[in-house]
């Protein structure tokens, strides 16, 4: 008999059983062996919450694990550890409360709610004096929060820039490689099964968001939430957008960007999740399909680049099993792992105060002086221009300009003086450049 199948397991409660839950328990079960050995002890499943009972899942399990009462089932005497999979606000938020209230530790996927409201988890689990812990919420299989929080804890991370959403991806580098717009790009990636039959979340750039603000709050030990982070999403990324950018030498990319800031009064930091043209030579513009990528630039360590496959239910649960491995490891010991660190507290920046770059498209009359008087507008706001490409079109001219970094504010308020000009006809085009910090 083996050491550790003498000990007495752990009991695991699994709340969902969809696309990531079902591949949790069949791990759970065909790697049984394998688990105890690295925990110490068995893992056992007491049970499986769903939402409607009966439903072919595909498991070998025995039909009595499976039952609709939640609630109950985390307040179990026999249940250890809780993993939450079910993802929404309610009824997750409540049902981890009630876990730690009753002493289980948990393993959550759930972005969306520690976004939201993760200060009320992380002060429950300080409170129950349990772990709470949720590597598999961002960039699926990627080993991107622990490290944040554990490896790179006694450094000062000063920016993270990531691809932390495989739909938006797949889509941008179909519309870069095949020259389909966004329409047929995202219809590819239903077809294929990257984007949901909804794909709000994604395309509009909540999911990134939710994931920008536990980045930066596990990076600049701030709490950030989803209300704190910019967003803008990706539907108004046009072919003509990405042909620009190809010209550039730059490809699109919805980034997750999250930085810190000195200021006057201190340090701030800043989250924000749009699209944006890179160096076709950067890191991140190499990510293709639905893979993510998280660049990381702290002061000690230098530049860190972390890739892999980012959603699906095998490199999801590879997380989630990661997580659950080491809190089953802390209950048998009888310790915690690290918790939330918010000693910082930094001022989190409104995006007006961010400083970026613009490639603004104009459409305007093909006369003498309209140059200088675009020059002048972008001049009025303390905005300087990089570089113009000017392109003649019979009784009109397209005016291409990139501008040197500056504040967002002074930018957008460039590009609304621009619109109001008599000579120009639209500002058909803006979209921000993202490289090197100057």
């Amino acid at each position: 008999m083996s050491q550790h199948s003498e000990k007495r397991p752990l009991g695991i409660a699994l709340l969902g059983c969809g696309v990531v839950g079902t591949e949790v328990a069949r791990l759970l079960t065909e790697q049984g062996g394998e688990l105890a050995a690295r925990v110490g002890a068995p893992l056992e499943l007491r049970g499986i919450a769903v939402r409607r009972s009966g439903r072919a899942r595909g498991l070998d399990l025995d039909a009595q694990l499976f039952t609709t009462d939640a609630e109950s089932l985390v307040r179990r005497d026999d249940v250890d550890l809780v993993v939450e999979v079910i993802g929404g606000i309610e009824p997750a938020r409540s049902l981890i409360l009630a876990a730690l209230e009753h002493g289980a530790s948990v393993v959550t996927a759930n972005k969306a709610l520690l976004a939201e409201d993760g200060a009320t988890l992380f002060a429950a689990a300080e409170k129950a004096q349990r772990d709470l812990y949720f590597e598999a919420s961002v960039a699926g299989a990627i080993p991107i929060l622990r490290p944040l929080a554990e490896s790179l804890a006694g450094d000062r991370v000063r920016r993270v820039i990531g691809i932390v959403n495989g739909t938006t991806n797949f889509v941008l580098d179909r519309m870069s490689t095949s020259g389909t717009g966004f329409t047929e790009a995202l219809e590819e990636a239903q077809a294929l099964g990257y984007a949901e039959a909804d794909p709000t979340a994604d395309v509009e750039g909540f999911d990134a968001a939710a994931k920008a603000a536990i980045l930066a709050g596990l990076a600049f030990h701030t709490r950030v939430t989803a209300a704190d982070v910019y967003r803008e999403g990706i539907t108004e990324v046009s072919a003509g957008d990405v042909a620009s950018a190809t010209e550039m030498g730059c490809v699109v990319k919805l980034l997750a960007i999250c930085e810190r800031h000195d200021t006057p009064d201190g340090e701030a930091v800043s989250a924000r999740v749009h699209p944006a043209m890179i160096p076709a030579d950067h890191p991140l513009a190499s990510v293709r399909e639905a893979y993510n990528a998280v660049f990381v630039e702290s002061e000690a360590a230098g530049r860190l680049m972390f890739y892999g496959p980012g959603a699906g239910g095998p490199p999801t649960a590879s997380a989630v099993l990661g997580d659950l491995v080491s809190a089953a490891r802390n209950r048998l010991s009888d310790v915690r792992g690290v918790g939330e660190s918010v000693h910082a507290q930094c001022e989190v920046l409104p995006m007006g105060d961010t400083y970026t770059r613009y490639h603004v498209a104009i459409d305007v009359d093909d006369r003498t002086g309209v140059l200088a008087s675009v020059a002048t507008e972008f001049s009025r706001h303390g905005v300087s221009i990089q570089t113009v490409r000017q392109e003649g079109r019979g009784d009109d001219a397209q005016l291409v300009i990139v501008t040197h970094r500056a504040r967002d504010a002074d930018l957008a308020a460039t590009v609304a003086g621009l619109a109001g000009m008599d000579m120009v006809r639209e500002v058909t085009s803006v979209m921000r450049v993202e490289a090197e910090p100057e």
